[in-house]
């Protein structure tokens, strides 16, 4: 019986083990370009604005290309140009790690953007109003509500006192 119990405090150590590790990352032939790119910064907040950079002094790079993420629209860099910027959604979930893929001339590449806690102070916050709900001293007085709350916390004091009275009362007998 000890046996089964340690076996399975074991497996649940392994297995908890096994999701709490960092997963490998492999590295391949397809992020491997004949030209460079990067995000500046690679950690920003979420409405924050990135710089997608490319570089085409080797000339690994000659035509329009594309930048995507899950994180911002679609982006593409005109074939004169080596710069672009993209906005982070709001709605990015902080911590999050989301991929970035430059591709051009049918070659793609990517690289890691993170996105940091909170949301970016470029932007400004939308004025709105406090949702308050009612509250206070008058807002929902009910007579009947207030009695049979008043009712109810007499008769469990009655109760309370009564039971406490017959014990003390059978202990004397």
């Amino acid at each position: 019986m000890r046996a089964i119990r340690v076996a399975s405090a074991a497996l649940l150590g392994v297995g908890a083990l096994s999701l709490a590790a960092p997963a490998a990352v492999a590295t391949s032939d397809h992020d491997v370009t004949p030209f460079g790119f990067s995000v500046e910064p690679s950690t920003i907040a979420a409405g924050g604005q990135v710089r997608l950079r490319l570089e085409r002094d080797d000339g690994g790079c000659k035509g329009a290309a594309t930048v995507t993420s899950g994180v911002f629209d679609t982006v593409t860099i005109p074939r004169h140009r080596s710069t672009a910027t993209a906005r982070v959604d709001r709605d990015a979930r902080p911590g999050a790690v989301y991929e970035v893929t430059f591709t051009c001339d049918r070659v793609s590449g990517s690289t890691p953007l993170t996105i940091a806690g909170g949301h970016s102070t470029e932007l400004t916050p939308v004025p709105r109003g406090v949702h308050a709900g009612q509250g206070g001293s008058v807002a929902g007085f009910d007579l009947g509500r207030i009695g049979l709350g008043a009712a109810l916390v007499t008769a469990s004091v009655g109760a309370a006192y009564r039971l406490v009275r017959r014990r003390s009362g059978d202990g004397a007998a």
